[in-house]
């Protein structure tokens, strides 16, 4: 009897472990049990431990609660314009009511999917291909509304419908590829022409300032230039007229006669002899006389009396330094020091030739009387000494 009860112990233990495990279930944490009794829906069992009725209640399946994604393959839709792309979608949705998700629909995914195809093909049929690939909010808003509202019975809520790509025929690809390169280039023709622009105005803009200021310089320039040469003419008028006016004081104090004249012609003549073509130079015996007629003859050319007498005359000949204009006062264009100056050297140049000038009448005096200057008192001159004879 030993071994019969130590078998039935253990059928017995057996038995009451798959009893346990039958009444007893563990629903996984965001999970629902759904129960049946004899093929009816019983009970939704919720998370942790529940007990059920062993052989009797059955759970059938365990529903998902939380928010899935499926990416469903890419789907063939032909556009407005008689364009066929190819769309990938991805679907956010979750279980809101399993008994619904369970006994409503038999496979909820395939449904959603098969919803979004039909519903992608009725929504980009009504649009061309440029539509298309820039609508993507407006496609993932049409694409919600319709599967939300057509799977609400099946106890599902869509949360999201994104497009993931949208591939146009290759065709098709090559030719915006092109027609994107083309924008690209006329955008960067357009750029490039605006850059010369800018940079031709820019650059004439540049050379017409550097035209202004060169002229301005040139300007600026001349007028110094004409103002100097002006200044240096004026000083150049007043040495002269100074240089000529003491020459002609030097002969008036030194009284020149006859006699003066042949020794200057005695002092050139070695100096006329210096020349390199003067091979042979005769000096005649008769030399006084040769220069006592020279003498006279330059008497009646010059006007030089034979003999000297008369008061010694001084001639004024104004200031001894220039006066030279202020670049202030000459960029004004009337300088009165400088026409002082020119004045002043004109009426010196004049009086200079009234002075050259010899009288011709005398100044009538009473007979006998000598005049109130001593120098009018007539003096015997010598006589120029006659030159000796050259042997």
């Amino acid at each position: 009897m030993g071994p019969v009860l130590l078998v039935l112990l253990v059928v017995v233990l057996l038995l009451v472990v798959v009893i346990l495990a039958k009444t007893v279930r563990i629903v996984p944490q965001a999970r629902a049990g759904i129960v049946e009794r004899f093929g009816k829906y019983k009970q939704t069992l919720p998370a942790g431990l529940n007990i059920v009725v062993p052989f009797i209640d059955k759970v059938r399946y365990l529903i998902d609660m939380r928010e899935q994604v499926v990416s469903f393959p890419p789907s063939s839709v032909i556009t407005e314009d008689n364009l066929t792309v190819d769309i990938d979608t991805v679907i956010y949705f979750q279980v809101i009511d399993p008994v619904a998700a369970t006994y409503e629909i038999a496979n909820y995914i395939q449904a959603v999917e098969q919803i979004t195809q039909t519903t992608l093909r009725n929504i980009v049929g009504g649009m061309d291909l440029e539509q298309t690939l820039t609508s993507r909010d407006s496609i993932n808003s049409g694409l919600r509304g319709v599967l939300d509202e057509a799977t609400g019975k099946w106890g599902i809520r869509v949360g999201r419908v994104e497009i993931k790509s949208i591939d146009p025929p290759a065709s098709i690809k090559d030719t915006m590829e092109k027609q994107m390169r083309a924008d690209r280039d006329k955008r960067a023709a357009i750029l490039t022409a605006e850059g010369q622009r800018q940079a031709s105005i820019l650059t004439a803009e540049g050379q017409k300032q550097s035209a202004i200021l060169s002229a301005e310089g040139d300007r600026e320039s001349q007028i110094l230039r004409a103002q100097a040469d002006r200044e240096a003419a004026i000083l150049r008028a007043q040495g002269e007229g100074q240089a000529i006016q003491t020459v002609f004081q030097a002969i008036h104090d030194g009284r020149p006669d006859q006699s003066l004249l042949a020794y200057q012609y005695l002092q050139m003549m070695p100096k006329i002899a210096e020349g390199d073509a003067n091979k042979v130079w005769i000096v005649p015996s008769e030399i006084g006389k040769a220069l006592e007629g020279l003498g006279s003859t330059m008497n009646d050319l010059r006007g030089i009396p034979t003999e000297v007498d008369g008061p010694l005359k001084r001639v004024d000949m104004g200031p001894s330094e220039p006066q030279v204009p202020t670049p202030a006062s000459t960029a004004s264009g009337s300088n009165p020091v400088v026409q002082a100056a020119i004045a002043e050297a004109d009426a010196a140049a004049q009086t200079g030739r009234r002075a050259a000038q010899p009288t011709d009448e005398p100044t009538a005096q009473p007979p006998g009387q000598p005049s109130g200057n001593p120098a009018d008192v007539p003096t015997e001159t010598p006589a120029a000494p006659e030159a000796p004879p050259l042997s």
